[in-house]
């Protein structure tokens, strides 16, 4: 089951007022539901949203269904942040006949809600998997190579 199944409305709608995208003009739902998708959390009882079967090469994700949907929405609010924050990055400051237009307060702004976000985040850890190297016999990584 894919992770976008799991996103809820409400989750969309709450991503919606991080956002101040209180409309579909910009980000149609779909769009939200990418971005609160990629980031899965561990559930209040501990359920991981996935695992990986290690026994086949390369390593498969398996789905855990006793997981509740459980996202990163802060995360996902700095990540719209940062793209509305893009489309302002080329727009510039300028005078003309007595006014003054300062688009660069809009990529600030933009900015600035993205750092907020992201220091709301959730804590992460990552799990490692091991994978079995064979390495030549004889072969020593930090050994002195000889001169020829």
């Amino acid at each position: 089951m894919a992770m976008t199944d799991e996103v809820t409305a409400a989750h969309v709608s709450q991503l919606r007022r991080m956002v101040g995208e209180l409309t579909d003009t910009t980000y149609n739902d779909t769009a939200l539901i990418v971005y609160i998708a990629n980031y899965p959390l561990i559930d209040e009882r501990s359920e991981r949203p996935y695992s990986f079967d290690t026994s086949t090469d390369p390593p498969t994700r398996d789905d855990n269904d006793d997981w509740l949907p459980t996202f990163d929405l802060h995360r996902a609010a700095a990540d719209v942040w940062e793209e509305k924050a893009a489309g302002f990055a080329l727009l510039f400051d300028f005078r003309a006949d007595g006014s003054s237009v300062t688009h660069s307060q809009k990529y600030d702004h933009c900015v600035r809600q993205a750092a907020w976000h992201r220091a709301r985040r959730s804590m992460q850890s990552a799990e490692m998997i091991s994978r079995t190297r064979v390495i030549p016999s004889g072969w020593i990584g930090n050994l002195a190579e000889a001169d020829d």
